[in-house]
């Protein structure tokens, strides 16, 4: 006689099993990386059990995880949005010793992960949470959220410049890289102030196109993700999102055509 899979009683599918570090991860005590860690020093027990592999399979809603005899449970859901500084790096330590997003947080959070990355030099909205599914959602290129910055620049921009950048350019490592839009927002006797929008971000994306054609990045601010906009939220502070704000952006990552930054606030222009 078969045994029937285990199941959960409210959508009656086989319980699922996930690695014991991502469990922990997903629990909101810290990140993956870091529960490996704990889990290869015998800090970290399931079901009474000292384990050290961090791929052992558990169920998150069974089994009983343990970190230094303390029983872990599963946080609520935290959705965080800061205005990063230029200067700071977004990592959780730095080997240089280097100033992190954490130290701008509040105390008595539980852990929170970054959502993407801003670069030491780059400024303006970041999202972090300990929703590691929503996460991987924002940040994957198939969900269609676009990224807005305002960039200043070395040079006057004229619309031969803003074209090359929407048609794609070759950079210095022969990678291809375009942006979806590009437009004008002012500009002075020497610089400009430009807004570009990528769909898919790769890393120092406008950096290395603007430096392939020889123009140098004053300042590079992220201004919106997908209809969320960076506001008036001050330097090196944080603020919850508000309920529409959140669903605002899980509506945008289900469409192809997702509602503009102006819906949920105007975006800043920077001076």
């Amino acid at each position: 006689m078969k045994r029937r899979a285990r199941t959960n009683k409210r959508n009656a599918s086989p319980l699922k099993r996930v690695g014991l570090a991502r469990a922990i991860s997903k629990l909101g005590y810290c990140s993956r990386s870091r529960a490996a860690e704990l889990i290869a020093a015998g800090r970290v027990k399931c079901n009474g059990t000292i384990r050290r592999d961090p791929e052992t399979p558990v169920r998150l809603r069974e089994d009983r995880i343990e970190i230094d005899g303390q029983l872990l449970s599963r946080s609520s859901k935290i959705y965080l949005a800061l205005n990063k500084p230029r200067g700071i790096v977004t990592t959780a330590a730095d080997e240089k010793g280097r100033d992190t997003v954490y130290s701008l947080l509040p105390a008595n959070l539980p852990w929170l992960a970054p959502v993407g990355r801003l670069d030491k030099a780059s400024e303006g909205l970041l999202l972090l949470t300990n929703d590691s599914e929503w996460a991987a959602k924002i940040t994957a290129p198939e969900t269609h959220l676009d990224k807005t910055y305002h960039v200043q620049i070395n040079a006057v921009a004229d619309e031969t410049l803003l074209q090359q950048l929407r048609n794609g350019i070759r950079t210095s490592d022969c990678e291809f890289l375009r942006v979806k839009n590009a437009r004008m927002l002012r500009q002075g006797e020497q610089n400009s102030w430009l807004e570009i929008v990528l769909h898919e971000g790769k890393n120092r994306h406008i950096r290395r196109m603007l430096e392939a054609l020889k123009i140098e990045v004053l300042r590079l601010v992220r201004v919106a993700i997908g209809p969320l906009a960076l506001g008036d939220l001050a330097k090196g502070a944080t603020r919850v999102l508000e309920e529409k704000e959140k669903q605002a952006l899980d509506r945008a990552m289900q469409s192809r055509n997702p509602e503009p930054a102006s819906l949920i606030g105007a975006i800043s222009i920077c001076r």
